[in-house]
């Protein structure tokens, strides 16, 4: 796709989200449901059905997707998506791009080994590798925008408020 083509698609979102902010507010939605015989959580992913399980660092057969491996790759994905749009639109020629991260995490904390330890990623180092012709400064420019405009990396950066609840469904026992 080109940076007219790029334009003229998103021309008419981007009035009516001017015109009317409201229209902008979408709420994304996903869900799962615990497997009832093994340490894992079935994903509905819209194409597919996803099996997060236990990572083999804390006793999982590697067998299911873990769930720290999902974030990195939601925010590899987005990035990469951001960073091709922001290219189109700016038209900077990208040759060939790779987007890749990797995070660090302390499994003492998750199995509760060690009071100390943080329950999550300690660091998270996301890496583009460009081929382009592109002078520094556009590079610059597609750096700090893929950032600006991710909102996978602006929701791990910020860190939004989460609300967390427990419901009981009556379907259980009585």
């Amino acid at each position: 796709m080109d940076a007219s083509t790029l334009r003229a698609l998103q021309a008419p979102i981007k009035e009516r989200y001017k015109s009317d902010p409201q229209a902008a507010r979408i709420t994304l939605r996903a869900s799962g449901t615990l497997d009832e015989q093994n340490v894992a959580c079935k994903v509905e992913t819209g194409r597919a059905l996803a099996v997060a399980g236990l990572h083999p660092a804390t006793g999982g057969t590697g067998l299911e997707l873990c769930s720290g491996d999902m974030l990195l790759e939601a925010l590899v994905a987005c990035a990469g998506v951001t960073m091709k749009a922001v290219a189109t639109a700016l038209e900077i020629p990208l040759h060939a791009a790779a987007v890749s991260a990797e995070g660090d995490l302390d499994f003492r904390g998750t199995l509760g080994v060690a009071k100390d330890a943080p329950v999550g990623f300690a660091q998270i180092r996301l890496s583009f590798d460009v081929e382009t012709d592109a002078p520094q400064e556009k590079l610059d420019q597609l750096l700090k925008l893929t950032e600006r405009y991710c909102v996978v990396y602006q929701t791990i950066r910020s860190g939004p408020p989460v609300e967390v609840r427990l419901q009981r469904s009556g379907k259980a026992g009585a």
